[in-house]
């Protein structure tokens, strides 16, 4: 066997059941951020305090968030295989990088607005809970690292 044929990576295919997986968990955890803040929160700066809906959600208050940044970082986590396009070759490198830098942009982005952030969406809930979402997003990096050959 020639050197040349042993270098050659077997084609693998581009959807498999762990990437869809992981861009669906993606999707949700997007959707599930972007319907609460939307739609759920209400107005709390509102007087009275406009409550949301569905109570159910609303009363779920903060953890919404975690729910949400949770399923997307988890599909970023279950994209970092092997088996999925982020897990190989270049997009584990390009996948890691990105979340170190989304993260640390996270967290730049919070403290130097951190005196008013009444007009950034998202982060004017989560008040110092944005350096978890950063710390988090970073963690995720590192769960690229590992896969990094």
């Amino acid at each position: 066997m020639s050197k040349s044929s042993q270098l050659v990576e077997p084609k693998s295919r581009l959807f498999t059941v762990r990437f869809v997986v992981s861009l669906l968990l993606m999707v949700l955890g997007i959707a599930w951020l972007v319907f609460y803040y939307s739609q759920v929160r209400g107005n709390p700066l509102a007087f009275p305090p406009v409550e949301g809906s569905p109570k159910a959600l609303a009363d779920l208050g903060r953890w919404n968030y975690a729910i949400g940044f949770g399923a997307f970082m988890l599909g970023l986590v279950v994209g970092a295989h092997p088996s999925t396009p982020l897990g190989r070759g270049r997009g584990v490198v390009v996948g890691m990088l990105a979340c170190f830098l989304i993260g640390l942009l996270w967290i730049c982005t919070y403290y130097v607005f951190s005196n008013d952030l009444s007009d950034l969406w998202v982060f004017n809930d989560l008040g110092q809970w944005n350096l978890v979402v950063g710390i988090g997003f970073m963690a995720v990096g590192f769960s690229f690292a590992t896969k990094w050959e």
